[in-house]
C-alpha cells in the first residue's frame, strides 16, 4: 500500500511550468516494475553512472519503493516512457540537537538529462518538492549535493560539512586511548540488524544525522548493488571485497562497526591501501578501538576515509597528526520551511550538552528574507533557562534583544550550530543590529560536536 507522501497530489505550479515546454511532470508508481525500472535507469544516467545490471534492478527498486518518485517526461522523445528528469523524496527524522529530532523532507536523485538542459526543469522540480513538503507540514527539507552552486537560490544552506582523510600510516602510530572491549570479524549478512540498531542509537547524539532507509545498510555492507558504484560491480562483486569488524563492550554489547576494503600491494606486498567505507561508533571506546585497528593494520601504508566530521577526535589520537591529509567540503544542505516549528524542535545553549542551565532566559530577534517566500518575516525566539525555545512571528523586532537580519539560506546554515553567525557577519552574509548580537546568537545555537551526516542520500 502506498504511503501518504507517495500519493500527495503533484505540485500544480511546477506541472504548469513544465507543460509550457511540452513536458509532463508526474508521479511514478514504484509498484509498476517497468515504469520504476525506467526511472532508475534515468537516475543512473543522470549521475553518469553505469546502467544497473538486470539482476540488480529488482533489489534497487525494492530498496527505494517507499519513496515519492517523480519524473519529467517528453512525449516527443525516442524513449517517451523513460523520464528526462528525476527526483525522489520521503519524510525522515533529522537529529537537530542531542536527543531531539524533527520531521524533514529528504530530497534525492535530482537529475536532468543533458538533452533537456536550460528549460527550467531543475527549478520546477526543486520548487515543487519544497511546496509539497510545506503542504505536508515538514519544517525542513534536506539534501546532499553533487553541485554546490545550485541550491542556495532555493534557500538551502550548507549546515554540516564532511572531511576526506588520507593517512600515511608509515608516519604515524596510535596515541589514543586503549579500549576495554573486544573486536570481532563478522559476516555482513548476519550483522545487518545489529548495525541498524547501533546506528539508530548513535544518530540521536549527532546533529545532522538522518534516519536512513533500511536498504542503505544492504548497500553499505555489500549485500545490495550500489547505483553509483564507479566500477559498476554487481552486489556479489562488491560484497566479496568488503570486511566487517564489530566492537563489543565489556558486557558483550555491540557498540560499533568498521566496514572496509583492502587493495594494492601488487608491487610491494607490505604497501596495501585500506578504504574505510563506513565507521560507526556509539561510544568513545568503540571509536578508539575501531580506528586503532585500522591505523595499526599490518601490511598497510595508506588509509582513506570520507564523510568524516570536521572535529574528528582522530586528529588528536595520531602520534603524528601531519600524517593525515584532510580536505573539507559541504555535505548536508538544509532548507527551513517553517521557522517557528524548526526553532522549537531543537534545544539551545549549554543545557543541550548536559551542562548547567542558562543563568537567565535569552531572547533573540530574527528578520528573515526568503526568495520563495515560505518564511519571509520577523520572528522572536525566547529561550528559557533549561534551553527550551519558544518561537513566534512578530511585527517588529524588540529593541532590548539581540537581533539579526539574514536570509533563509543563512539561517538554515546556522540552525544546527555548525556555522557561526558571527563568521557570516564578517563575510557580509548576515547583519547584526548591534555589535555583539551575532555572538549572542552563536552562544545559543552552537553544538557540542560539529554537525555531521555520515551517509549520502
Amino acid at each position: 500500500m502506498a504511503s501518504p507522501h507517495q500519493t500527495h497530489p503533484i505540485d500544480s505550479r511546477s506541472t504548469d511550468q513544465l507543460a509550457a515546454h511540452s513536458l509532463q511532470l508526474r508521479l511514478v508508481d514504484t509498484f509498476d516494475v517497468a515504469a520504476h525500472g525506467n526511472w532508475l535507469q534515468a537516475d543512473a544516467r543522470g549521475f553518469h553512472a553505469a546502467l544497473p545490471h538486470d539482476d540488480d534492478l529488482a533489489q534497487l527498486a525494492s530498496a527505494v519503493a517507499d519513496r515519492r518518485t517523480t519524473g519529467v517526461f517528453d512525449a516527443t522523445a525516442k524513449q517517451p516512457d523513460t523520464p528526462v528528469a528525476t527526483v525522489s523524496s520521503w519524510p525522515a527524522e533529522l537529529t537537530v540537537s542531542p536527543g531531539r529530532t524533527v520531521s524533514t523532507w529528504a530530497i534525492s536523485s535530482v537529475t536532468v538529462a543533458p538533452t533537456h538542459r536550460r528549460r527550467g526543469i531543475a527549478r520546477a522540480l526543486i520548487e515543487g518538492e519544497l511546496r509539497t513538503a510545506a503542504a505536508m507540514g515538514h519544517p525542513l527539507a534536506a539534501l546532499t549535493v553533487s553541485e554546490s552552486t545550485i541550491y542556495e537560490r532555493f534557500g538551502f544552506g550548507a549546515a554540516a560539512f564532511g572531511t576526506n582523510w588520507t593517512i600515511d600510516t608509515r608516519r604515524t602510530g596510535w596515541a589514543g586511548r586503549s579500549a576495554s572491549g573486544r573486536l570481532h570479524f563478522v559476516i555482513a549478512a548476519q550483522t545487518r540488524d545489529e548495525l541498524c540498531a547501533v546506528f539508530d542509537r548513535a544518530r540521536l547524539h549527532v546533529p545532522g544525522e538522518l534516519q536512513v532507509w533500511d536498504g542503505l545498510w544492504d548497500t553499505v555492507l555489500g549485500l545490495a548493488p550500489d547505483l553509483l558504484d564507479s566500477e559498476s560491480r554487481s552486489a556479489a562483486e562488491r560484497g566479496r571485497s568488503l570486511r566487517v569488524v564489530r566492537y563489543d563492550d565489556e558486557s558483550g554489547v555491540a557498540q560499533g562497526f568498521a566496514i572496509y576494503s583492502v587493495s594494492g600491494g601488487d608491487s610491494d606486498f607490505s604497501a596495501h591501501q585500506v578504504d574505510l567505507q563506513y565507521l560507526l561508533a556509539a561510544s568513545d571506546d568503540a571509536y578508539s578501538a575501531l580506528w586503532r585497528f585500522i591505523i595499526e593494520m599490518d601490511l598497510v601504508t595508506l588509509v582513506k576515509a570520507t564523510l568524516l566530521s570536521v572535529d574528528e577526535p582522530l586528529a588528536w589520537q595520531l602520534s603524528d597528526p601531519r600524517a593525515a591529509t584532510v580536505t573539507r567540503d559541504s555535505h548536508l544542505w538544509l532548507r527551513i520551511l517553517d521557522v517557528v516549528a524548526a526553532l522549537e524542535a531543537r534545544q539551545f545553549g549549554t543545557a543541550q550538552f548536559g551542562a548547567a542551565p542558562l543563568s537567565t532566559a535569552v531572547t533573540v530577534g530574527l528578520e528573515v528574507s526568503d526568495p520563495l517566500d515560505f518564511t519571509t518575516g520577523r520572528y522572536l525566539l525566547e529561550v528559557d533557562e533549561l534551553g527550551a525555545g519558544k518561537a513566534s512571528r512578530i511585527n517588529e523586532l524588540p529593541t532590548h534583544a539581540a537581533a539579526l537580519t539574514l536570509g533563509i539560506t543563512e539561517l538554515s546554515s546556522i540552525y544546527l550550530g555548525g556555522v557561526s553567525a558571527a563568521t557570516l557577519v564578517r563575510a557580509g552574509r548576515v547583519t547584526e543590529h548591534r555589535a555583539g548580537d551575532a555572538i549572542a546568537v552563536d552562544q545559543l545555537f552552537r553544538a557540542s560536536r560539529a554537525p555531521r551526516l555520515s551517509v549520502w542520500f
